[in-house]
């Protein structure tokens, strides 16, 4: 029976019984609005512990100005008969003032990893990202804590800052879970009208062409630049870069790892991408 805590209090009596006796504790923090994606994270942490808990909490911090936190779906009683189906042993669900007493301010700030692609176009939102993690981790003290590889840059920013403040923490990835026709599953997509929602899929096409092209050993700058023009027949592009996937920095010969990333605007709805692969 999965058990809601809205109190640090209750839950860390909760956590602290389960520690008690021996068990493993997996965490995976959420904004709510969960899909088949969140839903294969809690799986993922099914498997890597005894207990799961989940957080549902729209992180105020890590929403810019003229950004869509006030708009951000609030599907809280569907989202607990969810994580019930799925047999989550804890949801966190808390306020505001839960999570920041002393008000919203924080003196934790990500390195160089958040200033480039979503950091460049939403100044501050990686400092709002790590300062919230930080404070989940905090109160939660899990084991092992699972994100998603479509957040891919938060996926580095938070492993780098788990490793600096909490070593004993793992973090897992899980990787994305796409719609039937390609798009990646996203609490935003819900955003798209019905004729966005038909070419919303063109984006992750464009994607996978550009990965045949580079194993095809094509220039990097040329391919970037001719698929660039293809996304921009349908979207608005904020950013499209090929990269090394294990520092974000440009491709060199010791690269093992690629990372295409991307961020576009379709109407109003801003959509994230990627795909990670093997340099052969």
């Amino acid at each position: 029976m999965m058990q809601v805590f809205s109190t640090i209090t209750a839950l860390q009596t909760t956590l602290d019984d389960w520690q008690d006796k021996g068990n493993k504790i997996a965490f995976v923090p959420t904004m709510g609005g969960l899909h088949a994606g969140h839903l294969a994270l809690v799986e993922l942490a099914k498997q890597k512990a005894d207990k799961v808990v989940v957080s549902v909490f729209v992180n105020p911090t890590q929403f810019g100005e003229n950004e869509d936190f006030d708009q951000y779906p609030n599907t809280l009683e569907k989202d607990t008969t969810l994580l019930e189906q799925h047999q989550v042993d804890g949801l966190f669900t808390p306020s505001v003032e839960q999570i920041y007493p002393q008000g919203l301010d924080s003196d934790i700030k990500v390195a160089e990893l958040g200033d480039i692609l979503c950091g460049d176009s939403r100044p501050g939102h990686f400092d709002g990202v790590v300062q919230v993690v930080h404070r989940l981790f905090d109160i939660v003290e899990p084991d092992v804590a699972i994100f998603g590889q479509k957040d891919y840059q938060q996926l580095l920013i938070v492993t780098q800052m788990t490793r600096q403040y909490f070593p004993a923490i793992k973090v897992l990835s899980q990787a994305t879970v796409r719609e039937k026709d390609g798009l990646a599953m996203s609490t935003r997509n819900q955003y798209l009208s019905t004729s966005e929602r038909k070419v919303a899929p063109n984006l992750y096409k464009n994607l996978l062409d550009i990965k045949e092209k580079i194993q095809e050993k094509q220039e990097i700058d040329a391919i970037i630049k001719t698929v660039k023009k293809q996304i921009q027949q349908d979207f608005k592009v904020d950013y499209l870069e090929a990269l090394d996937a294990n520092t974000l920095k440009q491709i060199t010969d010791n690269t093992s790892k690629i990372a295409i990333l991307c961020a576009v605007f379709l109407g109003s709805t801003r959509l994230i991408d990627n795909i990670i692969f093997n340099k052969g």
